[in-house]
C-alpha cells in the first residue's frame, strides 16, 4: 500500500500530539509505585488526556475485526512477561516488577503513540539490563531511519544490537505508519528482512517500537484476546517513539 507523506502542517500537528503523549508519561511516572493498580494508572492517564482536549485511541478499539473484544482501557499495561497489549485491570504492582505502558491519543485529528517500560521500585540487575538494551535498541533503530536509507534497515539495526547482547527480538509485532489514523502503511519490522524495503523519504511518519525478550522470541496470546506474553515466561520490555523522516534524520515526535 502507498505510504502517504505528511506536509509541514501535518507534522506540526503530530508533534503537538506526540508531545502530549510524552507529557502523559511524565504525569504518570510518580504514580508507578508498588501497590498501585493498573486500573488506577489507566484512570489517571484518561483524566489527564481528556483535560488537555485529547481523546484515547485505544479505549474501545477492536483491531481489524468487529468480532474482537474492545480494548477496555486508555493505556496498555504489560507487566513482566507480558510483551504488549496488557489489560489495565485491578492488578497491583509489586516491588521489582517492570511495566510497559503504551499510550495512544488523538489531538486535533492527529495521532500520537509511544511506549515506555518502567521499573517499579528497585529493579533486579537482569531487569535493568533488559530495559537498557531495549531502550538502546530503539535508539539504534531511530539512528538507522535516515532519508535515503531503506525501511528494513531499521529492523536490521535493532536485531543486531539486541542479539549481540544475548537478547531476542519479537518478530511478529512491529511498528506502523501513523497520521490521522493509528495504523497506516508501512509496517515496520524490528528484525532483518529478505529485502531492504521501500526508500525512506522526508514526510514519512511511523512508529518504531521494539519488543525485546530476555529469553526466546516466541509468544502466545492469552484468552482475553489481547495480552501477548512470552512463551517461555521470560521478561519482556518495549520502548516506542513516533518519528518523522526529515532531510536531517529522524525527528522524534513523542518527547518533551
Amino acid at each position: 500500500m502507498r505510504i502517504r507523506r505528511k506536509d509541514i502542517k501535518e507534522i506540526n500537528l503530530m508533534r503537538d500530539a506526540g508531545r502530549l503523549v510524552a507529557e502523559t508519561f511524565a504525569f504518570l511516572a510518580p504514580h508507578i509505585q508498588p501497590g498501585a493498580t493498573l486500573r488506577d494508572l489507566d484512570h489517571l492517564a484518561e483524566t489527564f488526556i481528556h483535560s488537555r482536549g485529547a481523546s484515547s485511541l485505544y479505549k474501545g478499539y477492536r483491531g481489524s475485526s468487529r468480532r474482537h473484544p474492545p480494548f477496555p482501557g486508555v493505556i496498555c499495561a504489560s507487566v513482566n512477561n507480558e510483551i504488549c497489549h496488557g489489560l489495565p485491570n485491578g492488578r497491583h504492582l509489586q516491588q521489582g516488577d517492570i511495566i510497559g505502558i503504551d499510550i495512544g491519543l488523538r489531538l486535533r485529528d492527529y495521532c500520537g503513540d509511544a511506549c515506555v517500560t518502567f521499573a517499579v521500585g528497585q529493579p533486579t540487575t537482569e531487569a535493568q539490563r533488559l530495559l537498557d538494551v531495549t531502550q538502546a535498541s530503539l535508539a539504534a533503530g531511530i539512528a538507522a531511519a535516515q532519508s535515503g536509507s531503506h525501511l528494513h534497515d531499521i529492523g536490521a539495526a535493532i536485531q543486531a544490537y539486541a542479539e549481540d547482547r544475548g537478547m531476542s527480538v519479537v518478530r511478529e509485532w512491529g511498528g506502523h505508519g501513523i497520521g490521522r489514523q493509528l495504523h497506516e502503511p508501512p509496517s515496520v519490522s524490528h528484525t532483518r528482512m529478505p529485502d531492504r524495503g521501500p526508500l525512506l523519504l522526508p514526510g514519512m511518519v511511523f512508529t518504531i517500537e521494539p519488543m525485546i525478550n530476555l529469553g526466546q522470541p516466541e509468544w502466545k496470546l492469552l484468552e482475553d484476546g489481547w495480552t501477548v506474553v512470552t512463551a517461555d515466561g521470560s521478561l519482556s520490555a518495549q520502548f516506542e517513539h513516533t518519528v518523522a523522516i526529515t532531510r536531517n534524520g529522524a525527528e522524534i515526535l513523542t518527547r518533551l
